[in-house]
């Protein structure tokens, strides 16, 4: 288990860097995203959005501990 620095748990993530993280598409990740599977992006203007890196990692270490895809 690695530690995380306070300030690398605030990192944002555009959806390139996301889709570079995730097994899926970007079609499967807002899929994910509507059915409340998948953690909520932060709105940070009118057509742009992030996530946490650090909701990013959870839910990915989550994912390889239930095998799901």
């Amino acid at each position: 288990m690695t530690v995380q620095s306070h300030q690398d748990s605030k990192r944002l993530l555009r959806l390139p860097s996301v889709l570079n993280k995730v097994p899926f598409s970007k079609t499967e990740l807002y899929r994910r995203i509507r059915a409340g599977n998948f953690p909520a992006s932060i709105r940070l203007g009118l057509r742009s959005v992030a996530w946490l890196e650090s909701d990013i990692d959870e839910y990915i270490q989550k994912l390889t501990q239930s095998g799901d895809k």
